[in-house]
């Protein structure tokens, strides 16, 4: 829908709520009243104190008119204990009924666009929109009600006083009235501005904290940030320019709060030629120093905060909804479409899975919890011996699932995992290393201990690795680290794990997953904190060794190396080569297109 269409949308839905709460408008209505006779009360009582009591020598009758004026007040401030009960029952139900709206507007958006990240505007509008719009109806309805019954008042006692008051008082007050209601539009245009401004940066924001630790490893926070500059830029703009029409606002107050004021005290010489009495004259003070003015200026103000504001947020809310049977809210959601089948991960050969393979997934579906949505879902894939491969995906897709499927680290909801042809989980009460796997997470193990004990603890035998064994040394060159060993002050130099950063001690744990004589090796991102450059050394190093490799992957780079990619992509997977996975998969297609292979170098 249109801008324009949106906001031709807002009068008649409005109309349409206010016609289905007519008794909670009544009941503000008839409460409303009685602050009109307060009003009447509060000026004509001063007059006629004046000028039959006072003034003429009968204080007893002065005295008696001020008592009707002062049960006046008492009269308003029961008023307003009803105004706001009947309040309550007009905001919450505007409030539900936009809540239920913009539920449905995502539920709406997500269906015509499933492979996408839905409408996630709706968190602004569920959020604070809806909150904005129940405060600046709020505000808007207790003023707008306060002004006009307040002024029913208040000229209904000038007018019973004395009809040329209105002739003094009126200009100067239409005036200031013309001049504010002239800066709604462009302060409901600058307002409307900002409100999209900051849905966009909900939704940019929103998709880069998706991936923050993608950025941060593959050192993309300068572009992340020339994302969502522009929008924090914007945003400042557009308030000094709601600061500029506040001003322009705050004049156009000054000139109808203060104008009739003087034009009537300029006027007073005039006014008691032609036979205005004292009392009458500050009879017509009283009404607009303590009655109208007051409620113009409220009024005002709230109009040109809180209506433009409320006018802007219910755009946002009137999209193509069809209402519900209250004739306010949203329709019932229409039921979702079955997803379409995705393909599964084709196992090599013709004839299925081979009986030798380095692990397997058959039909593994995997979820934190039972109410949880599944991480993984019927999920199957064979991984060969001797083969590298990458799994690539969104933060919290599932890859660090998988392999701790792999490592026997979690038990599958359904399907079976097998490592080396037998179940992946060990059995209970096993110690030591795994000999069938070893799995190398983010997060680095380091201990306290010489750099050999921190290479050789996943070996076969540890103890045997002394001096001369030239396995310890091979490593070191096979992985680039002779440069750390040495600034660490030689293989059996102690290493105190904090004085270590964290690529430091990526490397070395590196190097003893590279000693493992496990024929499986899992990195989970176990080379984020290395550069370009020595996380392909070490992962050419650790493909090269013998036995098979999987590899979470953080660039695309260290995908492009591998045998094979399994993408995951929700619960759907896709599994093919670097050159295939472009026409098969549209996420690997994403990645391939926005890769730079320049910066990897």
């Amino acid at each position: 829908m249109t801008e324009g269409g949106a906001r031709g949308r807002v009068g008649p839905e409005g109309r349409r709520f206010l016609r289905g709460h007519k008794r909670a408008v009544g009941r503000l209505a008839g409460w409303s009243l009685l602050e009109s006779a307060h009003t009447f009360l509060g000026g004509y009582g001063v007059a006629r104190a004046l000028d039959d009591g006072f003034l003429a020598g009968r204080t007893a009758t002065g005295l008696g008119w001020l008592a009707a004026a002062g049960a006046g007040a008492l009269l308003g401030g029961f008023a307003l204990r009803g105004v706001f009960a009947g309040l309550a029952d007009l905001v919450e139900p505007l409030r539900d009924g936009l809540v239920r709206r913009a539920v449905r507007q995502a539920l709406d958006r997500a269906v015509a666009d499933p492979a996408g990240a839905g409408d996630t505007g709706a968190v602004s509008r569920l959020t604070q929109q809806t909150e904005m719009a129940r405060d600046s109806f709020a505000g808007l309805v207790l003023t707008a009600r306060s002004f006009v019954f307040t002024a029913v008042g208040a000229i209904a006692g000038m007018a019973a006083l004395a009809p040329v008051l209105l002739l003094v008082v009126l200009p100067p007050l239409l005036l200031g009235v013309a001049a504010f209601l002239a800066t709604l539009r462009p302060l409901a245009s600058v307002q409307r501005r900002s409100l999209d401004t900051d849905e966009a940066l909900a939704d940019r924001t929103g998709a880069l904290a998706e991936g923050l630790r993608d950025i941060v490893a593959c050192g993309g926070q300068t572009a992340a940030e020339a994302r969502v500059e522009p929008l924090i830029a914007t945003q400042e703009r557009l308030a000094r320019t709601l600061a500029g029409w506040a001003a322009l606002r705050t004049l156009a107050l000054g000139t109808a709060g203060r104008l009739p004021v003087i034009a009537l005290l300029a006027a007073t010489p005039w006014l008691l030629g032609r036979g205005i009495t004292a009392g009458t004259l500050a009879g017509g003070l009283t009404y607009l120093v303590q009655a109208l003015l007051p409620a113009l200026n409220s009024l005002m103000t709230a109009l040109g905060s809180a209506g433009t504001r409320l006018l802007v947020v219910l755009e946002r809310f009137t999209g193509p909804v069809p209402p519900d049977r209250d004739g306010h809210g949203p329709a019932k959601p229409k039921p979702q479409p079955e997803p379409k089948p995705q393909p599964k991960p084709q196992p090599p050969g013709p004839d299925g899975p081979p009986t030798d393979a380095a692990a397997e997934l058959r039909g593994v579906t995997f979820a934190y919890g039972p109410g949880a949505a599944p991480v993984l879902d019927d999920l199957d894939l064979v991984v060969r011996p001797g083969e590298h491969l990458a799994v690539v995906g969104p933060s919290g897709i599932g890859k660090s699932t998988l392999t701790a499927l792999l490592a026997g680290m979690l038990s599958p909801g359904a399907g079976s995992v097998l490592v080396a042809g037998a179940a992946a989980r060990r059995e209970p009460g096993a110690t030591g290393p795994d000999p069938r796997r070893t799995l190398l997470p983010q997060q680095a193990y380091v201990f306290t201990g010489t750099v050999r004990e921190n290479l050789t603890h996943l070996a076969a035998d540890p103890d045997a690795a002394g001096p001369g064994d030239a396995r310890v040394r091979h490593a070191v060159r096979a992985l680039g680290l002779e440069e750390l060993v040495a600034r660490l002050g030689g293989l059996d130099a102690e290493v105190s794990p904090r004085l270590l950063s964290r690529g430091e001690s990526q490397q070395l744990a590196l190097a003893a997953a590279y000693l493992s004589p496990a024929p499986l090796l899992l990195l989970d991102e176990a080379t984020c904190h290395l550069d370009p450059a020595a996380e392909e050394h070490a992962e050419r190093a650790l493909a090269d060794r013998p036995g098979t490799l999987v590899v979470v992957a953080h660039r695309v780079s260290s995908a492009a190396r591998a045998d094979r990619v399994l993408v995951l992509d929700g619960t759907r997977a896709v599994c093919g080569t670097h050159e295939e996975l472009p026409a098969r998969s549209p996420l690997y297609r994403d990645l391939v297109g926005r890769w730079n292979p320049a910066a990897d170098e």
